[in-house]
């Protein structure tokens, strides 16, 4: 009869916490990580202006195969452009010259 008593007696405890209960809060911290690592990159490189609709922003990207894209926005309109080593022809007219100094700097003097 001591061994009948002694088992009710467990059986009748607590319940044995959840092992996989733990899983839901990881998830809930990643999200967070996820969340304060991109918005810590945005203000690394500056970014935020983005994101503003009223803003204007000119990047320059380079891929690793070597070409170039500018891409401009301007309000929430995005426009990209590559940049080639062709060489365009067409009309138009002159409208300056440029100069390079000796210090690598461009001067536009219109005409």
């Amino acid at each position: 009869m001591r061994y009948l008593r002694r088992s009710s007696l467990h059986r009748n405890s607590e319940p044995l916490e959840d092992p996989i209960a733990g899983v839901a809060n990881l998830f809930d911290a990643s999200v967070v990580f996820i969340v304060s690592m991109m918005v810590a990159l945005f203000m690394a490189y500056n970014m935020l202006d983005l994101m503003n609709p009223e803003s204007t922003v000119t990047m320059t990207k380079e891929n690793a195969d070597g070409t170039m894209e500018i891409v401009s926005k301007k309000g929430s309109q995005i426009k990209v452009s590559k940049v080639t080593d062709r060489k365009l022809s067409g009309s138009g007219e002159r409208l300056g010259t440029a100069y390079r100094l000796n210090d690598g700097k461009v001067i536009y003097v219109p005409e």
